[in-house]
């Protein structure tokens, strides 16, 4: 088994560290906002080696991909694919500057032994719209990177593993579904309601998952890009004050991270992260 759902003990990840994250281009809102502002390298390293160090404090196993200059926002490991339980989805990317990258990270799966069930070929998916609802349900974001040929292929193919996979379309604004909504622990999310579908809501309603609220505001400033470590642990952005706290009151250890450049160029902590072990 590899990953059984989005909120089991997180057990091994895969990440990309940031060395040619300076040269990346803006491509979405929240690195349009910096684009006349250099990224300090420095900084950059410093917050990804946080990162590695809260994994490690987790007991989490980190697998590291080599990059390349070819390669400028392969820090954001997520938005390569998806994983469950006997596989995992090979996306494919809208953007042109990470075209290199999918060919690095499928030659990185295969060495580490995860077998490809799925393979997007026509469409676009990128993993930042893949968020596990439990261990058999699936939201899929359409929003700015993944479009209707891309849900629909990768719903065809997980569906031969008896998985159910649902649309959640927004506002492009948003770029993927974990911007907006994710799910930290069993039946609880945070997420900006407003900006959802009323039948996403509705189905959140069914499964019995309750939602913390977030403004919309809070998307530009990565307060739903938290990262689930399992056993009600959450790696979550130390300026998400608002949020950290409700999780406390929600029983959850939130585990602090003060990373504040790499969020420049458009991603956080879940963007950092591709789960290769859960459960």
């Amino acid at each position: 088994m590899f990953v059984k759902d989005g909120t089991s003990k997180l057990n091994r990840v895969l990440t990309c560290p940031p060395t040619f994250l300076q040269m990346a281009a803006p491509i979405n809102e929240i690195s349009k906002k910096y684009a006349d502002q250099p990224l300090n390298q420095s900084k950059l390293m410093a917050e990804y080696q946080q990162l590695l160090d809260a994994y490690a404090e987790a007991g989490v196993e980190v697998e590291e991909l080599t990059t390349d200059p070819s390669m400028t926002n392969s820090v954001f490991a997520r938005d390569f694919g998806g994983c469950v339980k006997e596989g995992y989805i090979l996306g494919r990317f809208k953007e042109s500057l990470r075209f290199f990258e999918r060919q690095a990270y499928e030659k990185k799966m295969a060495e580490l032994g995860i077998p490809k069930i799925v393979e997007v070929k026509n469409g676009f998916f990128e993993g930042g719209d893949f968020a596990f609802l439990n261990e058999k349900t699936i939201a899929l974001g359409m929003i700015a990177r993944t479009d209707q040929k891309g849900f629909s292929e990768v719903q065809a193919g997980l569906a031969k593993y008896g998985y159910h996979v649902y649309p959640v379309p927004a506002d492009a604004r948003y770029l993927h579904l974990d911007m907006c909504f994710n799910l930290v622990a069993d039946h609880l999310a945070v997420a900006y309601r407003q900006g959802l579908p009323a039948t996403f809501l509705q189905l959140l309603n069914r499964l019995e998952i309750e939602i913390i609220p977030v403004k919309e505001a809070a998307i530009f400033q990565h307060g739903c890009n938290l990262e689930s470590l399992g056993e009600k642990r959450v790696l979550s952005l130390a300026q998400n004050k608002t949020v950290n706290r409700q999780l406390e009151a929600h029983g959850i250890d939130v585990i602090e991270l003060d990373i504040t450049e790499t969020l420049k160029a458009g991603g956080g902590p879940h963007c950092m992260t591709f789960p290769l072990s859960r459960g």
